[in-house]
């Protein structure tokens, strides 16, 4: 005699399987799902195409104390990155030659003050973030600045500074956003 868990049992591996081998298969063929407000939300589609200002970006932190910190506090998560950070998603505001700054009034590039760009002191808990201030930097051909278009709050650019191109795993490009 067969209970009712026992016929669905069958089935319910069976979806899970599936759905599984389905996640497999988007990861492999270059998919990505962004659940941060960095960017917007959503599924992304990575490329081999150059990095250009302006582009999203998926990269992986370099080793160093900001980062720790950031993952620590869970500002970033876990992953398969160097240092065990997990991979973020940034837009690409400055690059080659660029000339960059980083007050306590925001970021400007090339004198053009990014929107909502203003580092704050605090996190939202009240804990100290880290201060990165230059004046008038021009990036290097190997640097690029990353920062959210979309949260004024995001753990960027303003806390970290540039960050050198071979950090950079692809561009990604926006398949469906909300």
């Amino acid at each position: 005699m067969t209970t009712g868990w026992s016929r669905l049992r069958h089935p319910i591996v069976i979806a899970g399987l599936c759905l599984v081998l389905g996640l497999v298969l988007a990861h492999q063929s270059g998919l990505r799902l962004n659940t941060t407000r960095s960017i917007p939300l959503g599924l992304y589609r990575m490329s081999n195409d150059p990095i250009v200002k302006g582009a999203y970006v998926l990269w992986c932190p370099p080793e160093r104390l900001e980062f720790d910190l950031a993952k620590e506090r869970g500002y970033i998560g876990e992953g398969f990155c160097p240092g065990g950070y997990g991979n973020m998603m940034k837009k690409v505001v400055a690059s080659d030659h660029d000339i960059v700054s980083v007050t306590d009034d925001g970021v400007r590039v090339n004198g053009t003050l990014v929107p909502a760009s203003q580092p704050f002191e605090e996190d939202s808990m009240g804990r100290p973030l880290p201060r990165f201030r230059v004046t008038d930097h021009v990036l290097a051909s190997s640097e690029l600045l990353l920062m959210s278009d979309t949260n004024s709050r995001s753990f960027d650019a303003r806390y970290f500074g540039p960050v050198h191109r071979a950090h950079i795993q692809s561009l990604i490009y926006p398949v469906w956003t909300w």
